[in-house]
């Protein structure tokens, strides 16, 4: 049997391949439209304009959801685990889970404002998004250690932890190159005076984002033994 159909590991599995699509098409759409330039563009030019604001908003915003799902299963899977065998404050698991919905609601944000209709509050979420994105995967790699070797292998911990030290190092650069530019737009030609900040920002933040895809790729072999459970309770009398 497939590896994603085992318990709820097709969560982490729905949301690697839906946010890699939702990348890829908007790219995709956004350059045969001729609305970017096919190299390098930031992530949200790929949803700027019509069609394929419409594609970028709707599918960002599922993998928001499906990060927010994502997270909190992880939450309650290192709950159980702390509970059976001690190994960190539950107050640390708590503080993550809270981190990485913020970057979630960031997501949100990012796909229902676009950059050029309301930049201020696009680049907010962005920034909510990456920064607690990559504290979330810190938190969690350390998590990670904590509970090795009983709940994770030493290989998948030091996997986790080099995701997050790469995804660490690249949204300095991303915000620091990002805030230089003088000047929002869609097409940049090589010799304008801000062509090499946004380079290396874009670069950055394409870094940054399939960073937290490959990171909760790693989530796949730990929700297969996550079963889901519902339960119906009626109080009171009928």
């Amino acid at each position: 049997m497939l590896c994603f159909l085992r318990g709820m590991a097709f969560v982490p599995f729905l949301l690697v391949t839906w946010s890699s699509a939702a990348f890829i098409i908007s790219y995709v759409v956004a350059v045969l439209s001729g609305h970017v330039n096919p190299f390098l563009p930031y992530i949200s030019d790929t949803g700027a304009t019509p069609p394929e604001s419409g594609i970028f908003g709707f599918m960002i915003s599922f993998s928001a959801f499906l990060g927010a799902a994502t997270m909190y299963t992880r939450y309650k899977i290192v709950e159980k685990q702390n509970q059976t065998c001690y190994f960190s404050t539950p107050v640390f698991n708590l503080v993550s889970l809270v981190l990485g919905l913020v970057g979630c609601i960031g997501m949100g944000i990012v796909a229902n404002f676009q950059e050029l209709a309301v930049p201020v509050v696009h680049d907010g979420g962005a920034l909510l998004a990456f920064i607690c994105g990559v504290i979330y995967t810190l938190l969690q790699s350390v998590i990670s250690y904590k509970s090795c070797p009983q709940w994770n292998s030493l290989s998948t911990c030091h996997i986790r932890m080099a995701i997050s030290a790469v995804s660490c190092a690249a949204v300095i650069p991303m915000i620091a190159c990002a805030s230089l530019i003088s000047i929002t737009k869609l097409e940049w030609n090589p010799r304008e005076k801000d062509y090499v900040y946004h380079v290396v920002s874009a670069v950055c933040e394409w870094t940054v984002a399939f960073g937290f895809i490959f990171y909760f790729l790693t989530f796949i072999q730990d929700f297969q033994s996550v079963t889901l459970r519902i339960s119906t309770e009626i109080s009171g009398d009928i």
